[in-house]
C-alpha cells in the first residue's frame, strides 16, 4: 500500500468515527431512547459543542469527497512523490485539528486548519497536473 493510500484510508476511518462524540452527547442529554428516536441531527437540547461537532463532521465529509478522488487519481496515474506524501499527512492532521477546534469553538484555529487541509488538496492536484 502506498503512503497516499494508507493516509487516505486513515482519513476515511477518522471521518467515519467523527459521529461518536456527538452521539454519545445525545445519549447523555436525551437518554438512549431519545438518541434512538431519530431526532434531527442538530437539536437545541444537545450541547453546543456537540452541535458544532455535527457541523465539523459534515464539513469533513464534504472535503473527503474532494480529497479521496484526488488521491485515487494520483494513484491511478502512478504519481507519488515527496509533495503527495507530505500532503496526505498534512491533510489528515489538518482535518483532525479542524474537527477538534471547530467543536471547541476556536474560530481562528478552525480557519487555519481548514486552510492547511485545502492547501494539501491543492498540492496533490498540482502534482497530478505536473505543476510541481
Amino acid at each position: 500500500m502506498t503512503t497516499e493510500l494508507y493516509w487516505l484510508t486513515l482519513t476515511a476511518l477518522m471521518t467515519a468515527l467523527f459521529w461518536m462524540p456527538y452521539v454519545l452527547n445525545r445519549i447523555v442529554v436525551s437518554g438512549l431512547a431519545g438518541a434512538l428516536a431519530g431526532t434531527s441531527p442538530t437539536n437545541a437540547s444537545q450541547s453546543s459543542w456537540a452541535n458544532r461537532a455535527i457541523r465539523a463532521h459534515t464539513n469533513a465529509i464534504e472535503n473527503l469527497a474532494i480529497f479521496a478522488p484526488v488521491v485515487l487519481t494520483a494513484h491511478a496515474l502512478n504519481i507519488s512523490n515527496g509533495v503527495t506524501k507530505a500532503a496526505v499527512v498534512v491533510y489528515f492532521f489538518a482535518r483532525l485539528v479542524h474537527y477538534v477546534v471547530y467543536s471547541a469553538a476556536i474560530p481562528a484555529a478552525r480557519t487555519l486548519a481548514f486552510t492547511a487541509g485545502w492547501l494539501a488538496q491543492i498540492a496533490i492536484i498540482a502534482s497530478i497536473l505536473r505543476w510541481v
